[in-house]
């Protein structure tokens, strides 16, 4: 199944969300001092700082450019405007060499994760065309571990790219970490869904609200599976009748799938969409027990269909309660890396694989094909009964990416990077996919296991370990990757 899940003749349902764009301030500057003594450098570099505001808005960016600054004055000036503006990310752009205390105060007042940045014009300077003004245009590292050893002095977090304008390395580098402001941008003004209770017994799982809005920023809502149950009653037989419709066409539909299920599952999906919409939800963890066929337990057991929908629209479910992997989740989508819950299933150690997957929600845009809707009599481990997703992931490279949490409460992102290999799958209405991670599978699982993470996760497309890890450091929580076995 392609990328774009919101095929021809859904009427919208699989739109994907609008994301709010990454807002991303700029300062560019230099030592006023130069600008008398070199008539045109400072319109030379004004240009450069132009080209960069140019480039960021390409990204999609919303910049706000405070301008070049000469002095600490004005760079006190144009830390007040970031500061106003509320940045995702702040990009100090040394276009020349300037002194720290034209920077410091941007990070100090700004409190935004700052990234600084120095792109000369060329690969290379002329060296028989160069005077000093020419060449001062190209001396924008001369400053940089002036810039970074000021910011060590003063418990200022430090990150630089250095290269040229048209240096695509550089660019690659930088464009991660407007991906990663994006996420930053994204959490911190998250609303994310907590309904039902915790599994029993899942130790693991158990996430302490007030972290997360004290670490990653965002708003939990704590939301009754009677909220759900409210909407699923209002909804009309005609809105179930095209959601079955809707279902048809995204997935294949196994011989299994009982009609009276599936119907529900349309139900219980539309009002899923409405509390999404009532709540402004930007993701959902969700779990209840139920007992003997009630409503409630109808609700749990009939979220699957809904969830995976909402999921490929961007707004990430999670079963079991498990909110730090919605989170996970919502952090992989908006990085565009798609995202499914996952946890082990099974070692393969003649093909060297490991099997993971659910019987829970799963991202519809990374699928290898048409997604299958098989029906099932029991959920293992869970009650009730109705339709279930399955499918594997597009072969290719991909990241197994979670969140922990430490003894002192704080959250870790975990990451280790594989690639999906074809091979025989479980048919059980999971999501089952094959990684290979490149050694032992049992060593992996011990390592992995190690890590911090718990024991639910998201599986998603390509190699993302620098973006991760770049989307921890604005974040300021620890990465942990796992590239091979524990040693002992």
């Amino acid at each position: 199944m392609s990328d774009d899940v919101s095929a021809a003749g859904t009427g919208g349902v699989l739109d994907r969300v609008v994301r709010r764009r990454t807002r991303v301030g700029l300062v560019s500057g230099g030592l006023g001092a130069y600008w008398p003594q070199f008539p045109g450098l400072l319109d030379r570099l004004r240009e450069s700082a132009r080209f960069v505001s140019a480039r960021f808005e390409e990204m999609g960016c919303e910049v706000v450019d405070a301008g070049f600054v000469s002095d600490p004055q004005e760079a006190a000036g144009a830390a007040e405007r970031l500061r106003r503006a509320d940045c995702d990310l702040v990009v100090t752009f040394l276009t020349t060499y300037l002194t720290a205390s034209m920077v410091l105060p941007v990070a100090q007042r700004t409190q935004t994760p700052v990234l600084v940045i120095d792109l000369q014009p060329t690969e290379a300077m002329d060296h028989a065309h160069t005077g000093t003004g020419e060449w001062l245009a190209y001396c924008g590292q001369c400053p940089l571990p002036e810039v970074a050893q000021v910011f060590r002095r003063s418990g200022i977090p430090f990150r630089s790219v250095s290269g040229h304008l048209h240096d695509e390395n550089a660019w690659t580098r930088i464009r991660r970490w407007i991906a990663a402001a994006g996420v930053r941008g994204t959490l911190r003004h998250g609303r994310h869904g907590l309904m039902g209770h915790l599994y029993p017994g899942m130790l693991d799982v158990s996430t302490d609200m007030t972290l997360v809005s004290a670490q990653f920023g965002g708003h939990v809502e704590v939301l009754e599976f009677d909220d759900l149950r409210v909407r699923v009653a209002a909804v009309t037989d005609a809105e179930a009748a095209g959601r079955v419709a809707l279902a048809r066409e995204v997935f294949t539909l196994d011989g299994s799938v009982d009609e009276d299920d599936l119907l529900w599952a349309a139900r219980v999906s539309v009002g899923l969409d409405r509390l999404v919409a009532d709540f402004a939800l930007d993701s959902l963890a969700y779990y209840h027990r139920g007992l003997e066929g009630e409503i409630h337990e109808r609700l749990g057991a009939g979220m699957i269909l809904g969830a995976s929908l909402l999921t490929a629209r961007g707004f990430p479910m999670a079963g079991e309660y498990e909110l730090r992997t919605s989170l996970a989740m919502l952090i992989a989508d908006t990085l565009g890396a798609g995202g499914s819950f996952t946890e082990l299933q099974a070692l393969n150690f003649r093909d060297g694989v490991v099997e993971m997957g659910h019987d829970g929600p799963a991202h519809l845009a990374i699928s290898a094909k048409d997604p299958l809707l098989r029906g099932l009599g029991v959920y293992h481990g869970k009650r009730g009964w109705g339709v279930s997703v399955e499918f594997d992931v597009t072969p290719g490279p991909v990241t197994a990416f979670g969140v922990g949490q430490e003894a002192d409460g704080s959250f870790v992102l975990i990451a280790s990077e594989g690639r999906v290999v074809p091979g025989p799958l479980l048919e059980i209405g999971n999501t089952t996919s094959r990684v290979d991670f490149g050694f032992d599978p049992g060593e992996w699982t011990d390592a992995w296991a190690a890590s911090g993470i718990g024991h639910h996760w998201t599986l998603c497309t390509g190699h993302r370990a620098k973006e991760f890890r770049a989307v921890a450091d604005l974040l300021g929580v620890v990465f942990r990757e796992v590239t091979g076995p524990t040693v002992l």
